[in-house]
């Protein structure tokens, strides 16, 4: 029998096998170092403006302003994915749309995030302990019972000027949450962690820590703190998003996350819990 050059049992192949392609870069450098750069820049402005705030916020002009800013994120990506000849399908991962793949999305949604939660309640109690060691200060105890430690409170100020307050509020915050999971998942988890795989020649590890720091260093409003604990969310999803091969159940549970938190924030203002 005679092998042709082609034939993969031929010496040569034998000799020299086909090794795995590394994942290469789904946009150009530069674009990405924009990318990053005008998220960081966008994190300091939100956190000095808020630490500058000292009357009633104005919270529909600022939804709308977050609003703007996630739709210029993701037209940038589109722009990058295009000079890099890359589909936003392959950032999004493989879905389908039957009643079934959505509800599978949902429960894996839903038993991340509660899982999540618990990961991130015992760092957070952790941080605390260390916090209160480290200052020699016990937490600050509330009216209704609750202990928050210094760091917490600024945060919770922070974020409780920006929850809802009233029905059209609670609307607006709605559509912002579901804006928000979808282009952040596609930017942090799709975007940036492919783009960083593709700089470390396939390497996951960085990839999902180097996409999860930036997703910490993007809510410097919330105070070292939380940026330290969502970058662990952040891991925490490119994980899951690893795990689906899809971005779904991340924007799934990334939207139902802040339209929880926002939600609680606002029955705890209202009580004058914080």
């Amino acid at each position: 029998m005679q092998i042709s050059e082609n034939d993969p049992l031929n010496s040569s192949a034998l000799e020299h096998p086909q090794e795995p392609v590394a994942p290469k870069a789904i946009a150009p450098a530069w674009h990405t170092i924009v990318l990053v750069a005008g998220i960081l820049a966008i994190s300091i402005h939100g956190a000095s403006r808020l630490s500058a705030e000292h009357g009633p916020l104005n919270r529909m002009a600022t939804y709308g302003f977050t609003a703007a800013m996630e739709a210029g994120l993701l037209v940038w990506v589109l722009v990058g994915l295009r000079l890099g000849r890359t589909s936003l399908r392959l950032l999004l991962g493989e879905f389908q749309f039957s009643f079934r793949s959505i509800a599978l999305d949902l429960g894996f949604a839903l038993g991340f995030w509660i899982c999540s939660l618990m990961v991130l309640g015992t760092l957070g109690l952790a941080w605390s302990g260390v916090e209160a060691a480290v200052t020699h200060q016990a937490p600050a105890t509330h009216a209704g019972g609750q202990a928050f430690a210094p760091s917490q409170q600024e945060a919770l100020r922070a974020l409780a000027q920006l929850a809802p307050s009233d029905a059209k509020e609670i609307a607006a915050w709605t559509l912002l949450c579901l804006l928000v999971g979808f282009v952040e998942e596609t930017v942090f988890r799709g975007y940036l962690q492919r783009q960083f795989i593709g700089w470390a020649r396939g390497g996951v590890v960085a990839g999902v820590l180097l996409s999860a720091a930036v997703f910490g260093g993007a809510h410097a409003y919330q105070g070292a703190r939380s940026m330290v604990l969502l970058a662990v969310f952040g891991a925490l999803f490119s994980v899951l998003a690893l795990f689906r091969r899809s971005l779904r159940a991340g924007m799934f549970a990334h939207s139902w996350h802040d339209l929880v938190v926002g939600l609680a924030l606002a029955l705890l203002k209202s009580r004058h819990v914080i």
